[in-house]
């Protein structure tokens, strides 16, 4: 997002005034949104140098970097926009590493003609998403393409940071008799997003669960340091998620329907749409695995966290040479609970 501040002769039209090539040229134009929005939205010290990259200090201890790409539909829904949500995301996939995420860049590829109201909205989320979760946007890029060949704005946002000394999370660690625990209720992020993109009405309005998860986590790794696996079930929702550590760790999982913590409006929902909750998106939930001594300690910590109030113990790793991931369901018989076949919910996240 380099530039080099200047006086320009007319500021942006932030009321009617929409995104056009010259946007993403380079030139003048490109120099003028980068200025009046995005460095004045995400303004810090390492932005203020207007270089093309940021040089910053990092603590000891061992780096962790993710990245995620960022194209829900609708760009606004109930509890969030496509501004947090790319925050959180990318923050949170940094903080399954049992890691301190420190720093963020922000790509933009915006569409011509999309409404420079709209983006601004976007930027301002995201700029206080990030000063909430005191994780700053030090770099980042944006284009433009053509009318036509994008959809508004799709967001991508890098993020590193540092895993603690003596912190050893991985999703290969789980182990027979390990117990399975979830941080609240599943399904609000999907539910929210399908609901508002098809109008359907509901009597209580279903919020996205969007947030940023390293202040819980960094809580969790101090009350258990030896948590096993940290894992935020976005796509694919908790079946996608065990089933992916099933296969890393080569355990199954038993898990008890009652115990999986959903909310009666998600439910509801979900049985209107023809959806299994397990199935859909979270981006503010997260799934830790540990050794059965640590579960009731870690339960606690989670509880007493915001973001952990409904956190619950939903079930144990078991041997299995198939990695299957079982559910005892409410009716007292079992099934499987399988990777999602095809497409559920398009552009969720």
């Amino acid at each position: 997002m380099s530039t080099v501040k200047r006086d320009y002769v007319r500021p942006l039209d932030f009321k009617a005034g929409c995104v056009d090539m010259s946007h993403g040229a380079g030139g003048r134009a490109m120099a003028q949104l980068i200025d009046e929005l995005f460095l004045a939205a995400f303004d810090n010290d390492w932005l203020r140098q207007l270089n093309d990259q940021a040089c910053f200090a990092v603590p000891t201890g061992r780096m962790v970097m993710a990245t995620d790409s960022h194209v829900v539909s609708p760009l606004f829904f109930p509890g969030g926009d496509i501004g947090a949500l790319s925050v959180h995301g990318t923050i949170n996939d940094v903080a399954m590493s049992g890691a301190r995420p420190l720093y963020l860049s922000a790509t933009f590829i915006l569409e011509e003609g999309f409404s420079l109201a709209d983006l601004r909205r976007i930027v301002e989320s995201m700029a206080a998403a990030s000063r909430a979760a005191r994780v700053p946007i030090v770099t980042g890029d944006t284009k433009v393409v053509e009318k036509g060949k994008g959809d508004g704005v799709f967001i991508t946002t890098t993020g590193v940071g540092v895993v603690p000394e003596g912190v050893e999370v991985s999703g290969d660690r789980a182990r027979p008799g390990d117990r399975v625990l979830v941080s609240g209720t599943l399904g609000d992020h999907g539910v929210a997003i399908m609901s508002f993109r098809e109008s359907l009405g509901f009597e209580t309005t279903i919020r996205s669960d969007t947030a940023a998860l390293h202040g819980l986590v960094a809580r969790m790794v101090e009350a258990a340091p030896g948590v096993r696996c940290l894992r935020d079930p976005t796509r694919g929702g908790l079946a996608a998620t065990l089933n992916e550590l099933a296969r890393q760790s080569r355990v199954g999982f038993r898990i008890r329907e009652r115990d999986v913590p959903v909310k009666a409006e998600v439910n509801a929902a979900c049985e209107l749409l023809g959806l299994d909750p397990l199935n859909v998106a979270n981006e503010g939930k997260l799934v830790a695995i540990c050794a059965p001594e640590d579960a009731a300690r870690l339960l606690a910590t989670m509880r007493a966290h915001p973001l952990g109030r409904d956190a619950a113990v939903i079930g144990e790793a078991i041997e299995d040479p198939h990695r299957f991931v079982q559910m005892e369901t409410g009716f007292g018989g079992s099934r499987i609970v399988d990777w999602l076949s095809g497409e559920q919910l398009p552009r969720i996240c």
